[in-house]
């Protein structure tokens, strides 16, 4: 039988439990308990000496069970934050980083115009995150998100519904095949970066993560390759394509870029000061 605790008795314990597997302790275990209880964080704070029921208890217990083996927060909770928007996420789909934020910020400024009529692409979409974030900050704007997994596509479908976005088509597909020819303002693409030999390293933080998601090849560029060539005939012209990637990759993808013909090349830094977006412009055969 579960004891009976306060909240504020509760998460000190967790907080003492899970320091073992996260920096932030304190933090996930608010978090984990809010989920448990219903509640927002905000109801934590507001009534530390609520007695926590046992039902929520045990529950509590569970997530923690889960989050002590290592599983994401995000994957436990089922949703996560990404550009001011709460986003279901589950197994399928990557976990949105708020490092991918810049791919987002830096298409909008390409187009500063509010009421501009812009085709997107957003190719690997995953649980959708740039793409909604795009469709939110730009109504006006048509984006087109692609996944190659239905399971994955199921997930971005349930977060434009939950969000009420309506400028935003789903396709099925491989990258730019799922894609008319020829019709695109941007392509965008946070794809799989990871090298097959460097998997080991990451591994254990990644374990819980969709592979196809994350690993590209014997060197981490195979999807960016393919990307870099196929978008060059669905782009208009002058068109551009941003891509994310690895923040020691910025060399080897500018030199893709610059080979298949696209001008105004170069990579953008992250808060962190990687390199983490590189883009150009495709001027066309």
């Amino acid at each position: 039988m579960t004891s009976i605790m306060t909240i504020a008795e509760w998460l000190q314990q967790a907080t003492h439990q899970l320091a073992a597997v996260t920096d932030v302790p304190q933090l996930e275990a608010e978090i984990l308990l809010a989920h448990a209880l219903k509640k927002s964080r905000s109801y934590l704070y507001a009534w530390p000496q609520q007695t926590v029921a046992s039902e929520d208890a045990q529950h509590f217990i569970h997530l923690l069970a889960q989050r002590a083996r290592s599983k994401p927060i995000a994957y436990i909770t089922g949703k996560k934050e990404f550009w001011s928007l709460e986003l279901f996420v589950n197994e399928n789909t990557l976990i949105p980083r708020p490092e991918t934020e810049l791919l987002v910020a830096s298409v909008l400024n390409l187009f500063p115009e509010q009421d501009k009529a812009v085709q997107v692409a957003d190719l690997g979409t995953g649980s959708g995150a740039i793409a909604l974030a795009l469709a939110s900050e730009r109504p006006a704007w048509q984006i087109h998100a692609v996944d190659i997994s239905e399971a994955a596509l199921s997930v971005a479908r349930k977060n434009g519904r939950h969000l009420t976005l309506q400028n935003i088509i789903f396709h099925q597909g491989n990258w730019c095949e799922a894609l008319p020819a020829g019709g695109f303002d941007v392509i965008v693409s946070n794809p799989p970066y990871i090298a097959t030999d460097e998997w080991r390293r990451y591994a254990d933080g990644l374990a819980y993560e969709p592979e196809n998601a994350l690993l590209s090849g014997e060197d981490g560029l195979a999807a960016i390759r393919e990307i870099i060539n196929t978008a060059k005939s669905r782009l208009k012209q002058a068109g551009y394509l941003l891509i994310e990637h690895g923040f020691a990759q910025g060399e080897a993808v500018q030199r893709l870029f610059s080979k298949n013909g696209y001008s105004h090349v170069h990579s953008l830094r992250d808060l962190q000061g990687q390199t983490r977006v590189t883009l150009g412009r495709y001027a066309g055969a």
